[in-house]
């Protein structure tokens, strides 16, 4: 497993990380749930290093400490297991921001990096990124429970888009008060049952409350109507 990644530790990605997140302002914290004891999980030791390699890329603070936060919790570690039920996570690994409201499951490799830093930027610069209709939709109208599922896979150029608009949907709702919107990306491979639940053929698909929505990259207003629509606890209300 080193040898199949080991280019991703290298000076030239190295400085394109330096570069992607030069733009970073605040800290960002993220949470790495691994379980160092499990022989059966291939990408926890490479997602770990990974995220620190991103976190010694990203900028200082005054302190001279990176503006990016890695907190790496252990299932093995008996303390650890308190964070793994505070942040809903069951399976490994697991990235997550706020509070696990954001997150990946499965190592955030291949594709998907570009969605990794390009989410981690716009969390610290406190910008979702997405339209003025469609933040104040999610202030305005969204309040019911949501969970978004995009499954993706590593070689999927499409995905880190559709992965990147689920993840600040979940932003804004946070950013609202709320944080009723759960932005899950679930990497196809690592976790084949949840690609059979969804009867996956291709990607990005983003299943909406347990049922697919979309295949392929929507268009951002179809994206929040179909949320809008599917919320749960708000479906009687006008």
């Amino acid at each position: 497993m080193e040898e199949e990644y080991a280019e991703l530790f290298s000076d030239e990605v190295r400085s394109a990380l330096q570069d992607a997140l030069k733009d970073m302002k605040n800290n960002v914290d993220v949470y790495v749930f691994i379980d160092s004891a499990d022989e059966n999980c291939q990408y926890c030791a490479v997602t770990k290093k990974f995220m620190e390699f991103i976190a010694s890329a990203a900028p200082k603070d005054s302190n001279g400490d990176s503006l990016l936060k890695i907190h790496v919790i252990d299932r093995s570690n008996e303390e650890d297991k308190r964070l793994f039920k505070e942040f809903k996570v069951d399976r490994i690994p697991t990235v997550a921001f706020y509070k696990g409201y954001i997150r990946w499951t499965g190592a955030p490799l291949g594709e998907e990096i570009r969605a990794l830093v390009e989410t981690i930027v716009r969390l610290s610069q406190g910008e979702s990124g997405l339209s003025t209709e469609t933040i104040e939709a999610i202030r305005n109208k969204l309040n019911g429970e949501v969970k978004i599922e995009t499954v993706v896979t590593p070689s999927c150029p499409y995905c880190p888009y559709a992965a990147l608009m689920a993840h600040m949907v979940a932003f804004e709702a946070c950013k609202a008060g709320k944080c009723n919107v759960l932005s899950d990306v679930i990497e196809a491979y690592e976790n084949q049952d949840i690609a059979e639940k969804y009867q996956v053929m291709s990607v990005p698909t983003i299943a909406i409350n347990g049922s697919v929505e979309f295949i392929g990259v929507p268009y951002e207003e179809n994206f929040i109507n179909s949320i809008l629509e599917k919320q749960k606890g708000e479906e009687s209300k006008e």
